[in-house]
């Protein structure tokens, strides 16, 4: 019988494996063909696609997520954080949401004018945009594509508020465009900490910025007068999960006012790739780890319930709430907070400064 060949963890790549995409027809493995020849794997190389938006903007109404639109310049994510919970959207085109995610990405031809013309539609009604709801919008091939920038620059021209989430320091790079808005309440910054150990991040999260690079850019952002939330998330049992406080209060050293955080969510082929990842690089912990999210879950991996899907449910869900609760009291941090413990974009940012672009071709209304 032939004998299925494991996984190898690869270098700068969060995913160990390459899995076929659900919606495929059939499923590939790697046999052993019985020689044991040294075959040292080449470096995976990231390739971008380009591909033409119909719109920019993409709405939800889902009740558990404080915003209700958001705009991602990229698909696929180069910082391979092996837990992110958009690696199965990868599926939808054929590939994998492993190695494929973080090497073969998807930029969008022509997004800032895309966005002019969804701005400028007649009875467009202005609330706060997320920047990066799904992959980072500064991710590495942002510094030389630009797509980010071009997005904020339409956004600062009429005057329309947005929140940024990212785990980059290169969102430093527009701290003009991000201060000037500031200035009017038209944006705020949301930085993910996942955990302060640079090894733990090195192998969970490998092309993002470092622990102490991320801290130290909530502080630049802070004394440029732009409004932080720090992000612990996700909060892994028996990974990171002990560090909630630490991160929260090395965040409140650094200006951050606002907090949020989110327990690990495995949804579609997530389960089996941090699954295959925890083998690989923390296996005497992944029994625990799974188990406890099992307790989580009603005895599954994964829920997808609005409200129970990013805090979980039983003894330990309700500790981590506890936990994060005493937290930012002590360190005071979430002054004001939507029920779920993020803090709201909407009545925080002013919307009505906005000016409606004029489209590409264009003319200024007479009326």
């Amino acid at each position: 019988m032939d004998e299925a060949l494991p996984d190898i963890p690869r270098k700068g790549r969060g995913a160990v494996g390459n899995p076929t995409g659900r919606y495929e027809p059939e499923t590939r493995h790697a046999i052993h063909d019985g020689w044991d020849i040294p075959d040292d794997l080449p470096p995976l190389r990231t390739t971008v696609t380009e591909e033409t938006p119909r719109t920019a903007i993409a709405y939800n109404n889902s009740p558990d997520i404080p915003f209700d639109r958001s705009i991602n310049p990229y698909r696929g994510c180069e910082h391979g954080c092996v837990y992110c919970y958009a690696r199965p959207s990868h599926a939808r085109f054929g590939l994998s949401p492993g190695l494929d995610f973080e090497t073969r990405l998807f930029a969008k031809r022509g997004l800032a004018e895309v966005l002019t013309r969804d701005l400028a539609k007649p009875g467009y009604v202005p609330r706060a945009i997320t920047l990066g709801g799904n992959t980072d919008p500064y991710q590495p091939i942002e510094r030389e594509r630009r797509d980010t920038r071009q997005v904020l620059e339409v956004l600062e021209r009429c005057d329309h508020p947005v929140v940024v989430i990212t785990k980059s320091a290169l969102v430093l790079r527009d701290l003009d465009i991000l201060s000037r808005m500031a200035a009017k309440n038209l944006c705020q910054v949301a930085v993910s900490v996942t955990t302060l150990d640079r090894e733990l991040a090195r192998r969970m999260e490998p092309r993002a910025a470092t622990p102490p690079r991320r801290i130290e850019t909530l502080r630049a952002l802070g004394r440029a007068g732009v409004p932080t939330t720090v992000m612990a998330a996700p909060m892994i049992p028996f990974l990171n999960d002990w560090e909630l406080e630490r991160i929260l209060e090395a965040s409140a050293g650094a200006g951050v006012r606002d907090a949020g955080y989110v327990l690990l969510r495995l949804p579609l082929e997530l389960k089996d790739l941090f699954g295959e990842w925890l083998e690989a690089h923390a296996p005497g912990k992944a029994k625990h780890v799974l188990n406890q999210l099992r307790t989580c879950r009603n005895g599954q991996l994964y829920v997808s319930e609005f409200g129970e899907r990013m805090r979980g449910s039983g003894t330990y869900a309700d500790l981590l709430a506890d936990r994060f609760r005493l937290a930012c009291q002590r360190f005071g941090l979430n002054k004001r907070v939507t029920p779920v413990g993020v803090h709201s974009h909407d009545d925080a940012l002013d919307c009505t400064r906005f000016r409606p672009p004029v489209p590409p071709g264009g003319q200024f209304s007479l009326f």
